[in-house]
């Protein structure tokens, strides 16, 4: 059987703020069910290649493929309608609704409706169904009818992913998931990601090295805006020029695979 193209690929991806490179002829291929890590130390352009990949920055150069169709030059907006979503696509949870009506409200917005604020969300069986079945896919059943704002932090991360999920994808781009949480939350959301394993494919851009080993199926690391290396992570573990790149930087004295640790 022939091989099939990756979901995702990049090729000599190119991107230049004046003489400071973000992205300097960067390839990565994704494949439609794998975890892919991205890691990098502090200023390495993660950022900026997850704005490349999503639409918010346009390269200088250089090819962005998905589902085997070009979507360098597609819109921002576009681009969740092909399969490739953010994590925080959906960016502004409303802090006075229910988990319930934010959901509903992404379950709307994939399906094409005016985005009304009142009636879908609080009584279209259409809407809250699914919008309920997410919710208890990523663990926050039972804050159903809570007010966002009454979530913590860890939960507002889970609804994020519901409201991302309700979008359908193909590709989710994790832009650090774990961000701003302690043990326990870190420890759920791990779960959550490992039972979405094989169901959406992946791009995990994240700071917390025990979840990427955790995780990833693969793992590219990126420094100075360019890929230095990219494998499954046991041979990202040993491999000389990421043991330089992180010992050069916060990682000072410590293993990456354990303990290491980057600047947002």
């Amino acid at each position: 059987m022939a091989d099939r193209a990756p979901l995702l690929q990049c090729l000599d991806l190119c991107k230049a703020f004046g003489a400071l490179a973000v992205a300097d002829r960067i390839d990565l291929a994704v494949e439609a069910d794998e975890i892919h890590a991205v890691i990098g130390p502090n200023g390495a352009g993660k950022s900026s290649l997850v704005g490349l990949l999503c639409g918010q920055l346009q390269p200088d150069a250089g090819t962005i493929r998905f589902d085997g169709r070009e979507i360098t030059g597609l819109s921002e907006t576009d681009r969740p309608h092909r399969g490739l979503v953010r994590s925080f696509q959906v960016t502004s949870v409303f802090q006075d609704f229910t988990a319930l009506q934010n959901v509903a409200l992404a379950v709307q917005l994939q399906a094409g409706h005016s985005f009304s604020f009142l009636r879908p969300a609080r009584g279209d069986r259409r809407l809250t169904e699914p919008a309920a079945a997410l919710l208890d896919r990523v663990g926050l059943a039972a804050a159903a009818d809570q007010p966002a704002h009454a979530l913590s932090h860890g939960q507002q991360r889970q609804l994020e992913i519901a409201m991302a999920l309700a979008l359908r994808p193909r590709l989710l781009v994790l832009d650090e998931p774990l961000a701003g949480m302690g043990a326990e939350e870190s420890q759920a959301m791990i779960a959550l990601l490992q039972a979405m394993r094989g169901q959406v494919g992946m791009l995990l851009i994240e700071h917390d090295m025990d979840a990427v080993f955790a995780l990833a199926d693969r793992i590219s690391v990126l420094v100075a805006g360019r890929i230095i290396a990219s494998g499954p992570p046991a041979t990202i573990r040993s491999d000389a020029a990421v043991q330089e790149a992180y010992l050069g930087g916060e990682a000072l004295g410590r293993d990456i695979p354990a303990t290491a640790t980057e600047a947002p």
